[in-house]
């Protein structure tokens, strides 16, 4: 990922922290024909002192071979982003841009054994189903012929991640008076995820007096 300026940066604990809470990306590798990409929701995890990505394909995915111990693998992952247009700012000849939030997380992927299945089902659907206002449903409640069947198309991988990249481009680099104004818009926008970015943009300069909370 190219940094566009030192500020726009996320340090990498809190791009870690990020990745898990979106829990999904799009995972590209590259064999002899191009690059190959496959969109997925993914745990992460720890082990040995390396933060563990871990993703399922259906067993035919093309990805599944090049997870060969040897490979590299990189997981995209983005937040929202805003288009901006250069008359939303205060000040003259600004020019038009977008917003945005995205990490990236990349190492070797390592192909698991079958028997790993059940336990990625079991914890992928954990994560997913606790950010739901209801009762957890989980694999035990499936009926077990259909559960075994689902589970044996799939195959785990686990990618070490090494690299670990974040950006997060809200204006930093911008005087108080266009921050203000663009926070502004955003933050009347009908589209939910512009309204997190202006909560996040105030969130960067508290002390400004905003029009829209």
């Amino acid at each position: 990922m190219h940094v566009l300026r030192p500020q726009f940066r996320i340090e990498e604990q809190r791009a870690l922290e990020f990745a898990g809470q979106r829990g999904f990306g799009v995972i590209v590798a590259a064999d002899e024909r191009g690059p190959r990409a496959s969109h997925v929701p993914f745990v992460l995890g720890e082990r040995d002192g390396h933060a563990i990505v871990q993703i399922h394909f259906t067993a035919k995915n093309p990805l599944v071979p090049l997870a060969d111990g040897a490979r590299r693998f990189l997981l995209i992952v983005a937040g929202d982003d805003a288009y901006i247009s250069n008359d939303w700012y205060s000040s003259r000849d600004n020019v038009s841009t977008w917003l945005y939030e995205a990490v990236h997380l990349s190492g070797v992927a390592h192909l698991r054994e079958l028997d790993e299945n059940r336990r990625h089902g079991d914890t992928l659907l954990a994560v997913s189903e606790a950010r739901l206002p209801k009762q957890p449903w989980d694999l035990a409640q499936m009926e077990p012929g259909k559960r075994e069947s689902m589970l044996a198309a799939i195959r785990v991988v686990d990618l070490v991640v090494d690299q670990i990249e974040g950006q997060a481009k809200l204006n930093q680099h911008k005087s108080d008076v266009d921050h203000v104004a663009v926070a502004d818009r955003l933050a009347r926008s009908e589209e939910t995820g512009h309204r997190r970015l202006a909560r996040k943009m105030q969130a960067l300069r508290p002390g400004l007096r905003y029009d829209v909370s």
